[in-house]
Order: structure tokens, then C-alpha cells, then sequence
């Protein structure tokens, strides 16, 4: 594979997202890749070291940490599997002290700062919050302060069940404007089938690493499966997903091996490790690119053929006559996802309506929705500035 693309886009990096799987910084038990006994000091300085050679080369630095969970399960003597809601918040209150002290010790030794931020659906769903959180990474950026981010999993209960690091290292990467998202976990990249499972067929070629992925297709995302790691929240899908997600803001995402201590180093002078997801499209900016991947949707509108081509080809805004279906329970200005009538995500955006409203209007006129209304309606259910389409 010719490796151009990764010498040009390593040698003008000036900042890098970097997140750092639970897996790659724990103790593991011998010959036992699934038993995870705790935080392992040693892979957090390992890393220090590696994170200080970058900073030295000029290049700013935002670490996005897991393992406050797997941190607090080792404080708290739950070695168990599952846990419950209560025992993951708890773990994860005792867990992010002692994970950031790791990380404050190691960095130190190195002559670095840190400064420790945690991040919930909240912050950035809230578009002003959003942008504190912004404003206060790039001042720690400017005072040559490497922030270290995590969710706040002690409290906020649907981050546990749904969130994951690797959809917020790139929501982060999109955040501060990075050249480069870096996922470091247990596994070495994407592979052709997952090269944990034995193939069912007879002469089947072994799997393949794919070392560069221009477009996240459907195909593509079928070659990411769950995670077998009990120690890992997403698995492969999220990381896939959270490549998708940077892509489409113009941002590179490499997905390394974190467990290969010179992959980091190896990719950063330009050679052919892991996967690199190279964007090649049209690029979606700030506010929309926040409505597309950031905001969690509230609900799904149905629309009919006539209006996914006048979303799609005509880039017009979603009118009432083009609604067939809704689900979900939402207020106006809360964000929605937009499908065909076979389920296909078209499009998704602000909301002008919330859900008894647009029940009555769906399938109605612009004349029939202001015989009900009067003047004081929105022609559009989902204005086109509001709105991302997908196709």
C-alpha cells in the first residue's frame, strides 16, 4: 500500500485527539486477555512517554481516557461481570480519582500538565455548553495543558448503558478542530471478518487487515461486530461509527493496536499500521455537523418518496405533506431523525413542531395547515438550515 497519504497527513500534524481504551491500560491476568485485574501504572507511563515525544514536536495533544469503571471495580473488590447501574456509578466515582492521579503522577515525571474534564450527553447536547466546553479545552491547549477527558459515567445513568469513549473521542476531535483521531485499543484495526472466530467455510481465505477505509459503507459496518472484551462498552461498531462521525467533518481517525507499544510511534512517522479512515467528502461544519452527530434525537419522522427527493435532490426543506409516520416523544427545537418508508436515515435536524402538533398536520397542505393554525405556524417542519441530509 502506498503510504503517501500517512506521511503528508503525520508530518503537518498540530493536533491530535488520542483515546485510550480501558483495555489498553489494565492489568491482565496471564494467558487470560479477558480477565482484567485492575489500572496497570505502567501502561499509563508508557504512554506519558509516548504523548511527550509528540507534544515535544509541537504538536498539541487531547487525551480521551476510559477506565475509571475498570480503576473503581479493582478499588472496590467488584471483580465480578455484570455489575448494576449503582455499582458502575460508584465505581466509576472511585475509579476517575484514582485513574487521573495515575495519569497526573506519570505525566508529571515527564514534565507535563493535565487537567481532567468530564464530559455527559448534557454538556453537548446543550449547544452553549457545548461551546464552554470548547473554549475551555483550547485555553488549557494555550496554557500547554494536555486535557484529559472522560464521560461522567458517577452520574449521568444512560452514559453507562449507551455511551462509550470512542463516539466521545470523536465528538471531541470535531470540537477542537483536530487533524487526526487516534483510537488505541486491544485489537490492531479493521479486518476483512473478525479474526477472533473461526471461519464456517471450507478453503475461506484468513482475514485481512484493512489498512485504509475511504467511506463508511454499509458493507464496512458489517465487518464490525461486538465486542468479546467485558472490559470494553462498544467494540468495534463504535469505533467504526465514531470514524464515520470525524470523516464527515474532514478528520482522519486511526485505529491502532494500543497493546503494540511502538504502533503509536510507527503510525506517527508515517508508516502502515492499523486502519486509517481517510475522508474524501464533502466535509459538514460546526453547527450542522453538532445537529447531525451530537445531539441525540428525540424521535424518527416517516417521510414519503415525494419528499426524501426534495431533501435529496432539490435540497429543500420537510414540509407537512411529506410526513407519513412519527415516533417518539418530542418538543420543539429538540433534534429527530428523518427515514424513508424503508427505515433508511435521510436526514436529521431541528424539529419546528412537538408531537401532538405535527400528528395533526401530517400529510396536510401548507393551505390546510394555516386553516388550522392560522398565521402563527411554521411552513416547515424541519427548516433546510436545520437540517442534515445523509444521501
Amino acid at each position: 500500500m502506498d503510504n503517501s497519504v500517512r506521511k503528508k497527513l503525520t508530518q503537518s500534524l498540530k493536533r491530535v485527539v488520542i483515546k485510550i481504551g480501558s483495555s489498553v491500560i489494565s492489568h491482565r491476568e496471564p494467558g487470560k486477555s479477558s480477565l482484567v485485574l485492575g489500572l496497570n501504572p505502567e501502561r499509563v507511563r508508557h504512554y506519558s512517554k509516548q504523548i511527550k515525544k509528540i507534544v515535544d514536536t509541537g504538536c498539541e495533544v487531547v487525551l480521551v481516557s476510559s477506565g475509571a469503571i475498570m480503576a473503581g471495580r479493582e478499588r472496590l473488590g467488584l471483580t465480578r461481570n455484570h455489575l448494576t447501574i449503582p455499582e458502575k456509578q460508584a465505581c466509576a466515582a472511585s475509579g476517575q480519582s484514582h485513574l487521573m492521579h495515575a495519569y497526573e503522577k506519570k505525566f508529571e515525571k515527564q514534565g507535563l500538565k493535565v487537567a481532567q474534564i468530564l464530559l455527559s450527553s448534557a454538556d453537548l447536547g446543550n449547544r452553549k455548553r457545548y461551546l464552554n466546553a470548547k473554549h475551555t479545552i483550547e485555553a488549557l491547549l494555550k496554557h500547554k495543558v494536555i486535557p484529559i477527558i472522560n464521560e461522567n459515567d458517577s452520574v449521568t445513568v444512560d452514559e453507562i448503558k449507551i455511551g462509550d469513549n470512542d463516539t466521545l473521542s470523536a465528538t471531541v476531535a470535531c470540537l477542537v478542530d483536530a487533524q487526526l483521531l487516534i483510537i488505541l485499543s486491544d485489537v490492531d484495526g479493521l479486518y476483512s471478518r473478525d479474526p477472533s472466530q473461526k471461519s464456517r467455510k471450507k478453503d475461506e481465505a484468513p482475514p485481512e487487515l484493512i489498512h485504509q477505509v475511504n467511506k463508511v459503507t454499509k458493507e464496512v459496518e458489517k465487518l464490525s461486530g461486538k465486542s468479546n472484551n467485558l472490559l470494553t462498552v462498544g467494540g468495534m461498531v463504535t469505533k467504526v461509527m465514531a470514524a464515520k462521525k470525524t470523516m464527515s467533518f474532514g478528520i482522519p481517525t486511526l485505529l491502532l493496536s494500543g497493546l503494540d507499544d511502538r504502533a503509536m510511534e510507527k503510525a506517527l512517522n508515517g508508516d502502515v499500521v492499523g486502519t486509517l479512515f481517510w475522508p474524501e467528502n464533502e466535509k459538514i461544519r460546526n453547527r450542522k455537523h453538532w445537529i447531525a452527530h451530537t445531539l441525540k434525537p428525540a424521535g424518527i419522522i416517516t417521510i414519503d418518496a415525494g419528499a426524501k427527493k426534495a431533501l435529496v435532490e432539490r435540497g429543500k426543506s420537510l414540509l407537512p405533506a411529506g410526513v407519513v409516520s412519527i415516533k417518539g416523544n418530542f418538543e420543539f427545537g429538540n433534534s429527530v431523525t428523518v427515514v424513508d418508508e424503508a427505515s433508511s436515515e435521510v436526514a436529521r435536524g431541528l424539529i419546528n413542531y412537538n408531537t401532538s402538533d405535527l400528528e395533526k398536520i401530517k400529510g396536510m397542505k401548507t393551505s390546510e395547515v394555516r386553516k388550522l393554525f392560522g398565521d402563527n405556524f411554521y411552513e416547515e417542519v424541519i427548516h433546510r438550515d436545520d437540517m442534515v441530509v445523509f444521501y
